[in-house]
């Protein structure tokens, strides 16, 4: 078993794909463009709220306008960004197990690190020791310096760790920060995506996940 085990939120912990496709189409409309359904935001997420406005918005959008829609979904999904989000079942019971066995547990994402502070104080409170959403100055997943600064914060060294995710994105980050991973299939990518991205360890259920994190 591992010391620590790294978490992504979207996807993997919490399921907050509802909430992030409400928050973009109400921008959207606001900024006179049209929505998407719910299996073409999927597709957008993962890299952070900047990112899923780039890709919401039509083709040749001006970066000026960009911009604009950006900071209104910066403020509108810290205002709702709890509306239908809810941990995915199972989730807070492997927390507790987790760290009833000694092992440390942080969180990491590309969204907002007031959201994510928010979120995690409103369905996980007392199951971290750790958490980092976005800041200035802070390079985003995949490159690892999240990683590396959580890392420092537990004190355990990356081969002392592990990183659950449930994207390319998250596959990438545990490659580049040298960290063994674990790939969620009930999150945002199928199982195919994330066998074609590299997964070679996959969990299909939080118990299954428990199993593979204690062996």
């Amino acid at each position: 078993m591992k010391k620590a085990v790294l978490f992504d939120m979207d996807g993997t912990i919490l399921d907050t794909l509802s909430d992030l496709r409400d928050s973009i189409n109400a921008v959207l409309e606001m900024n006179g463009f049209p929505v998407h359904s719910t299996d073409e935001v999927r597709s957008f997420v993962g890299n952070g709220l900047r990112k899923l406005a780039e890709r919401a918005v039509p083709a040749g959008t001006k970066p000026g306008t960009i911009e604009k829609v950006y900071c209104d979904l910066l403020a509108y999904y810290q205002a709702h960004c709890m509306d239908s989000t809810k941990p995915y079942p199972g989730i807070p019971e492997l927390l507790r197990e987790l760290r009833s066995r000694g092992c440390r547990t942080a969180v990491i994402s590309n969204k907002a690190d007031a959201a994510v502070r928010e979120l995690d104080a409103r369905f996980f409170a007392g199951c971290f020791d750790g958490e980092l959403g976005a800041r200035d100055g802070v390079r985003l997943k995949p490159d690892r310096e999240m990683a590396d600064i959580v890392l420092a914060q537990l004190g355990v060294p990356a081969a002392e760790a592990v990183y659950v995710g449930d994207s390319e994105v998250d596959l990438a980050l545990a490659a580049n920060a040298g960290l063994d991973c674990v790939a969620v299939t009930w999150g945002f990518r199928e199982r195919s995506v994330l066998e074609n991205h590299g997964a070679e360890k996959l969990a299909d259920s939080p118990e299954e996940l428990l199993r593979i994190l204690l062996a």
